[in-house]
């Protein structure tokens, strides 16, 4: 066969499955007027599914345990999310106030621990469900006297969580328990 004629065949076998393809492809999102809003959202369902999962990954009898005396215990860090992390960086980033809740402490058990951390992340939530883009240079007082805007805050939320299940995971593995990002997919 010539080059022309296979060039011909091939087009006549692959064009048509393309034109089919494109046709059932969905049309494409039109893009988002709260990008990072949405990304916001998207990183809390994230760190939510993660951090209560290795909340729940833990033994109840190593929530003590911490890799130093200088480190924060697995409980310390569940008890620093539900007191003073996700309500009220939530809360300040949206302007909605926060539910008042009883402060928890590590005396508190894995089970009820989690089922704050749930409750927190629940808040975070509903309170970002209202969040756009269009105060991400808006002034907010997280702590100190310095603001900081609303973007920054975004960020600030997004690198505590991050740094938090970073924490957590190696703490699992030093237990010889595989954190839930490192988990095979199901």
């Amino acid at each position: 066969m010539q080059p022309r004629a296979y060039a011909f065949l091939l087009a006549a076998l692959v064009v048509p499955g393309t034109v089919a393809a494109q046709a059932a492809a969905p049309a494409a999102a039109a893009p988002s007027a709260s990008p990072v809003a949405d990304a916001f959202r998207q990183m809390e369902q994230r760190f939510s599914r993660i951090l209560v999962a290795a909340a729940e990954a833990m033994p109840a009898e190593k929530y003590s345990y911490r890799p130093t005396p200088q480190q924060m215990s697995f409980a310390e860090i569940q008890v620093h999310l539900a007191n003073e992390g996700n309500d009220d960086l939530c809360g300040k980033l949206t302007g909605i106030p926060v539910p008042k809740r009883a402060a928890v402490d590590t005396t508190a058990t894995k089970e009820q621990l989690i089922a704050r951390l749930k409750e927190t992340f629940g808040f975070c939530e509903t309170a970002l469900a209202k969040l756009d883009d269009s105060k991400l240079s808006a002034p907010i007082q997280l702590f100190g006297p310095t603001p900081f805007s609303q973007a920054s805050a975004i960020l600030i939320t997004v690198g505590d969580w991050a740094d938090h299940y970073s924490q957590e995971a190696n703490y699992l593995r030093l237990n010889g328990v595989l954190p839930p990002t490192a988990q095979p997919r199901k």
